[in-house]
């Protein structure tokens, strides 16, 4: 069956359509409106408000050529949606990128600017107030906004209201009927009024109803009567009022105690969405056993399928806790579950997003790598058979993945379940967005992490959550903010005593400086950042840090320094063994020795370059140093061996090439002349 059709309100509906070409009290006779016309249709949750909106959207939709957009403005726990993250995500949904960071009022700028030579209609559901409309309302005047909330939205200019009540009785009967079958209905009409009656019309308490009903074929619709009746005069009046809640207590008292205690721990699933998984998890039980127990409640009205028309058919099916239900679910868990009990029920359910989420990411690991390995010992039902099948699950998870992580460090916490959470959902992310596509998503993540980290003065995850911010600052070239986030994680890594990330904020600030072209200061933060692994001994980075100084100073025309520091890194390169590190050193040694006016020697170290690459095998790196040899020997007047040389590389790439660099495929020398290093954990 589906309980959400759509039943009555066709004089809302003809009345909504006819506001929309209604003249704006505000409008200057023959000119259009400035902004989108804005409908309202307000109700307490459960009188269909949402379904009215979605009908609305149906039956328009060929009107809006560039589509409907949704976003939900008010969390399952009833805290309103912060603008920049629903602007955030119709940004998304349009195709166009975010910049990481952005503020409230960039982001509401950007989505006008991406709505304004567009024609679309704009569904806000469940919004928290006024500010949260205005701030996304569309500068197009072609368009339409849609907006649901439980009152009025004062401070919107130009709202046309819509206030639903109960439903018709004809159209409320048909709900009912819907469910339990015609039958029961037409061999009873008169319990079935009554039944509308002690619902209030109300579509959710309906709903409940009708699928007590399906599940009982041989109860009567008098029964039902009498049972709500029955219910003691003291109920609370949650969410809907009092019909809904004595709809949803004959639903729930009504389930056997398993299934009672998997629906009243989906409070708990982030975002109000659950799949078999998350049921399994939160209650104990198999998937299997989840996924029928889920399915039983579809049927009953209890869930609904998480928007069916963006569901992918192989991907497994996503459920909605209705909005409606969200505190009654809230106080019977508050009520029957131990707080120890539902804290260990939200722990597995995390745990289990964890281990899915390593499975995701794992799955784009080269078929040999470890982590492929690991994905093969993991059980079958947290396995992922291809990687497309792994991004799908990720983008139809995404908000409840999101919102999981901010509800794993809820109330301050930051636990090692919580890192480990915010880690894993950013590595897959990346993994198969991409860092640039993820980013805005990352951003959210890190400063999440920051936020906590700060008011719980915990300096080593403040730390590694300033480094991460820093480098997507970098990435999206605000220099000066990334260099601010590096500064603040230095001081926090110093108080944190963490070597790591203090050698790391060092190394990020110096290339900030580098990026920025102050080759002084750069070169002065590379050295700090040196002095601190010579006193590790790390000599791979020791390694890194001297190619960058030499990078840096062979920018500033320091050539003298310049050498100094490439012969440093080559000969920590040769005591590491690493030969294509080796060759790129003394190549780039043999370029600064060029610039200073030595032919000869940067001739002798470029073919000291070429043999050590020869020895590490690698192809592409002899090209690339046969070309730089190539080029100090035509400086030095000899053409005939540079074409001995430029035709070797020629024929190492199997492809044409010019001058050094110009080569198709030729590998860059300067590996060092990176910005800075990454990490996500």
């Amino acid at each position: 069956m589906a309980p959400r059709a759509f039943y009555g309100r066709q004089r809302e509906l003809k009345a909504l359509r006819s506001d929309i070409g209604r003249a704006g009290l505000d409008t200057i006779s023959g000119r259009k409106a400035p902004r989108s016309r804005v409908l309202l249709i307000a109700g307490r949750p459960g009188s269909g408000r949402t379904a009215l909106a979605e009908e609305l959207a149906r039956r328009l939709a060929g009107d809006y050529p560039d589509g409907v957009l949704r976003a939900r403005l008010t969390e399952p726990g009833g805290e309103p949606v912060p603008v920049e993250r629903a602007a955030r995500e119709l940004l998304g949904t349009l195709g166009v990128g975010s910049v990481p960071g952005a503020g409230e009022d960039e982001l509401s700028e950007a989505l006008r600017a991406a709505l304004d030579k567009r024609r679309v209609l704009l569904l806000l559901d469940d919004a928290a107030g006024a500010e949260q409309v205005d701030a996304l309302l569309p500068d197009a005047p072609d368009s339409l906004l849609v907006a649901v909330a439980q009152g009025p939205l004062t401070g919107v200019p130009d709202v046309r209201p819509c206030t639903l009540g109960g439903l018709g009785k004809g159209a409320a009967v048909e709900l009912i009927g819907r469910f339990a079958g015609s039958t029961r209905i037409t061999c009873d009409p008169v319990s079935a009024d009554s039944v509308v009656e002690e619902c209030g019309g109300q579509p959710a308490a309906l709903v409940l109803v009708g699928g007590w009903l399906a599940a009982r074929p041989k109860a009567s619709v008098a029964d039902v009567v009498n049972l709500l009746r029955e219910m003691p005069e003291d109920e609370g009046q949650e969410s809907g009022g009092r019909p809904l809640a004595r709809a949803f207590r004959l639903a729930y008292e009504s389930l056997p105690a398993p299934a009672a205690r998997i629906l009243r721990l989906l409070a708990l699933a982030p975002a109000g969405l659950a799949d078999a998984h998350t049921a399994s998890a939160l209650a104990g039980c198999s998937v299997s056993a989840a996924q029928s127990t889920l399915e039983d409640f579809v049927a009953q009205g209890l869930l609904h399928p998480a928007d069916p028309a963006g569901q992918d058919a192989a991907a497994p099916p996503q459920y909605q806790v209705p909005g409606a239900l969200h505190p009654m679910l809230r106080a019977l868990l508050a009520a029957q579950e131990r707080p120890a009990e539902a804290e260990l029920a939200r722990a597995r359910m995390l745990e289990r997003t964890v281990r899915q989420l390593h499975s995701c990411r794992a799955v784009t690991e080269p078929a040999d790598s470890a982590a492929r390995k690991r994905l093969a010992e993991a059980p079958r039902a947290l396995r992922f058979d291809s990687a497309d099948e792994a991004a799908r699950w990720l983008r139809l998870r995404r908000p409840a993945l999101l919102a999981a992580a901010r509800l794993a460090v809820r109330d301050g916490q930051l636990d090692t379940l919580a890192r480990r959470l915010v880690s894993a959902l950013a590595r897959a992310l990346t993994a198969h967005q991409g860092p640039e596509e993820a980013a805005p998503e990352l951003y959210g993540l890190h400063q999440l992490v920051l936020d906590v980290a700060g008011r719980r003065r915990m300096p080593m995850e403040k730390a590694a959550a300033l480094l991460n911010l820093g480098d997507l600052d970098a990435r999206a070239e605000r220099t000066e903010g990334a260099l601010v986030r590096y500064r603040e994680a230095l001081v926090a890594a110093r108080e944190a005593g963490d070597p790591y990330a203090t050698g790391r904020a060092l190394e990020s600030i110096a290339a900030s400086y580098h990026a920025m072209g102050d080759w002084q200061r750069a070169a002065d933060w590379y050295g700090r950042a040196l002095e601190l692994r010579l006193t590790r001994g790390e000599l791979a980075d020791e390694a890194r840090l001297y190619g960058r100084l030499g990078a840096v100073h062979t920018y500033a025309g320091r050539f003298g320094e310049a050498l100094r520091d490439w012969r440093a890194a080559a000969a920590a390169c040769r005591r590491l063994r690493d030969l294509p590190g080796h060759a790129r050193a003394l190549s780039e040694t043999a370029r600064v020795q060029e610039y200073a006016g030595r032919p000869q020697e940067a001739l002798r170290t470029c073919q000291e370059a070429l043999e050590c690459a020869r020895e590490a095998g690698d192809v592409r790196l002899q090209a690339a140093v046969r070309l730089r040899l190539a080029d100090t020997l035509e400086r030095l007047g000899d053409p005939a061996a540079a074409g001995v040389h430029r035709a070797g590389a020629e024929a190492l790439l199997g492809a044409p090439v010019g001058p050094v660099g110009e080569a198709e495929g030729a590998e860059p020398l300067s590996t060092y002349e990176i910005s800075s290093s990454s990490s996500e954990d």
